[in-house]
């Protein structure tokens, strides 16, 4: 069976829960990272050096890195309409997820950590903001995207959406209120994410509390 090592809360580890949601892979999750620890055991350290989460182990194949391990199991589980085989239609989908990890998630994660990890005394309201800002021109970027079409890269949902989607869901829910922010409107990434929201498999895997 499908082994993955990771804390629920983690946005990388949602994003190979979700897309196991998604095709109906059975799988073990283990508590690490966080405040479960094991990522600095050496029995850990010998799968993934980085220490990070998530890993995974699939008939003695270990891997890690979220995405690559989202492209590994859509493959293998024969999932070809979250992640296509053409490979113009394929590249597609690689591009926004390359994208979620280099230009969103970066964006967000002042305002995560300051929002979320940080006791509210201590706040650096300007640092807040300014993730905010960049997090909004990030996401106008799909807004635009997502003109006329139910997903990224078309009719259906693919490993595009799942990448993207998880700092989606932190985007309108962090209390961006607190920091005396207030989002823009997105209709397109609003109607979008609603779309996402009515699927079983998101809310179960990243419409939890962030944490």
């Amino acid at each position: 069976m499908l082994r993955i090592w990771g804390r629920t809360t983690s946005s990388n580890v949602q994003k190979v829960l979700w897309l196991a949601g998604e095709i109906g892979l059975d799988y073990e999750r283990v508590d690490a990272g966080g405040p479960f620890g094991k990522v600095d055991e050496p029995a850990y350290r010998a799968m993934n050096p980085n220490g990070l989460v998530p890993t995974i182990a699939d008939d003695g194949f270990v891997l890690w890195e979220s995405n690559t391990i989202c492209r590994y199991l859509a493959a293998r589980h024969g999932a070809e309409s979250m992640y296509p085989s053409p490979l113009q239609r394929r590249a597609d989908v690689e591009r926004w997820m390359d994208w979620s990890s280099t230009a969103l998630a970066p964006a967000l994660f002042p305002a995560f950590w300051g929002l979320v990890r940080t006791p509210a005394p201590q706040r650096d309201r300007d640092a807040i903001v300014a993730s905010a800002d960049k997090s909004a021109a990030a996401l106008r970027i799909l807004d635009a995207q997502l003109a006329g079409r139910p997903f990224l890269c078309g009719d259906a949902l693919t490993l595009a959406d799942v990448t993207c989607g998880i700092n989606t869901y932190r985007w309108f829910n962090l209390d961006f209120a607190a920091a005396d922010y207030r989002r823009p409107a997105m209709p397109n990434l609003q109607a979008w994410y609603e779309r996402l929201a009515a699927r079983p498999a998101y809310r179960q895997a990243v419409m939890i509390p962030i944490t």
